[in-house]
């Protein structure tokens, strides 16, 4: 199994097609990458025959479960595929295969492609979410979403936020920061001459706060009626505290890993991490135990909310499939109707977030302290960007964000010259 390069530059789409592989244990986070393997479930030679598609993921035992989960279905004979990649590899392998004559039934992605959608290759899923869509997050359906149909249901949830000790806190008289400004204090009234307030990644915190700093502002990115939205005063406003906060010496610059390892919160370097959900096992095992608290990215002033992103991946359907009808059959006893096998997937083997909202809540890893408290805040401020906003959108607004919080450049003038290269994309997009 491969360890995830370190990069400043690494993009949200690339980012979240990990956040489902994160190995709970070691130095880095694993990313998808080893020895392929595949299963198929037993039954009669009469029933539907279903292939279905996994990325490798790289916590132990999940290859194990989703065969168990196949071999538990009696309404279709399932093939399981479990393919090796990294980076952009296992997505690759689904845009050609649902290019070709023989794309799997049953596959699962981080993201949608608009362009997938409009080639009719994926299979709206409204039906089979239909009775319980009010059960999922708004930010859960969001990125899987087009024209009001759904053509994804998430598996997984995976929000991020900071994580704080508790002592650190209590010794130096300080509450849950409600703004932003109250985050440069506490990180500033925290740091030490042998420990620095925050860690928000070697980059400033861009690429773990781009997105979320600017949702914190009470922005978006793209509005409900399909325009670039993000070029504000209070969306500017929110980047120049990043660059506040950078320049605080409150921070911690650099580390050996990257923000989504917690192992310099873990190791005492930092009074608080941006971290997520999936590294909260570790920590509790670790030298901080039970020495620590959650909160959300705070809100930038009174006026809006703090934020977080609503991460994870999803389970989609071939339009060209043979047997379309068991396919979505499939896909709704897995991922809507078996809590069962919700709650194993989500806790039995890493640390996510059960999308259903009725399941998490039944979850019992996830009903008190931290985890509950991190619950909470994906309940309450999880967002996801549109399937409108692309790679090459996202990767506009993150240069913008580096130049403002590296550089000091002028906020409102970086995010316009930004948003117009992303109204060229979203043009295209709407094409």
């Amino acid at each position: 199994m491969s360890h995830m390069r370190v990069r400043a530059d690494l993009s949200r789409r690339r980012f979240l097609q990990y956040s489902g592989s994160m190995m709970l244990g070691g130095s880095l986070l694993a990313a998808c990458a080893g020895t392929g393997g595949s299963g198929s479930s037993g039954g009669s030679s009469d029933l539907p025959a279903l292939t279905q598609w996994y990325h490798q993921y790289g916590e132990p035992g999940t290859h194990d479960a989703v065969l168990k989960y196949a071999k538990q279905y009696d309404k279709a004979k399932v093939s399981v595929s479990w393919l090796p990649g990294t980076g952009n590899e296992y997505p690759d392998k689904v845009r050609s295969a649902l290019l070709g004559s023989n794309p799997p039934d049953v596959f699962e992605n981080s993201s949608l492609s608009l362009d997938q959608v409009k080639a009719g290759l994926l299979a709206p899923l409204d039906d089979i979410i239909a009775d319980v869509k009010s059960d999922f997050k708004p930010a859960s359906l969001a990125p899987f979403t087009v024209n009001g149909k759904v053509y994804g249901i998430k598996m997984i949830n995976d929000p991020t936020f900071v994580y704080y000790r508790k002592s650190m806190f209590q010794q130096a008289g300080l509450d849950i920061p409600k703004t932003i400004d109250d985050l440069i204090a506490a990180a500033k009234k925290l740091t030490t001459s042998d420990r620095k307030g925050i860690y928000v990644g070697p980059d400033g915190g861009v690429n773990a706060l781009y997105l979320i700093a600017g949702w914190a502002s009470g922005g978006d990115y793209l509005s409900s009626d399909n325009k670039v939205a993000f070029n504000t005063d209070r969306m500017a406003a929110a980047y120049q505290k990043l660059h506040e906060l950078s320049t605080s010496g409150g921070i911690l610059p650099d580390a050996p890993t990257f923000w989504w390892d917690s192992s310099t919160f873990q190791q005492g370097q930092v009074a608080m991490q941006w971290c997520g959900l999936w590294a909260m096992p570790l920590i509790k095992k670790s030298a901080v135990g039970d020495d620590f608290g959650v909160f959300p990215f705070p809100a930038l002033d009174a006026q809006s909310q703090p934020a977080t992103i609503n991460g994870g991946w999803a389970q989609m359907v071939s339009a060209k499939s043979k047997n379309l009808d068991a396919a979505k059959a499939y896909v709704k006893w897995l991922w809507v109707t078996n809590s069962t096998i919700q709650k194993d997937w989500n806790v039995g083997y890493g640390f996510h977030v059960p999308p259903r909202i009725s399941t998490s809540a039944q979850t019992d890893k996830l009903t008190q302290g931290q985890a509950a408290d991190a619950v909470d805040i994906l309940n309450k401020y999880g967002h996801a960007v549109s399937p409108l906003w692309n790679a090459a959108m996202d990767t506009a607004l993150q240069n913008a964000v580096s130049q403002i919080v590296k550089t000091g450049q002028n906020a409102k003038a970086t995010l316009d010259a930004a948003a117009e290269k992303c109204n060229s994309e979203l043009q295209k997009e709407l094409s």
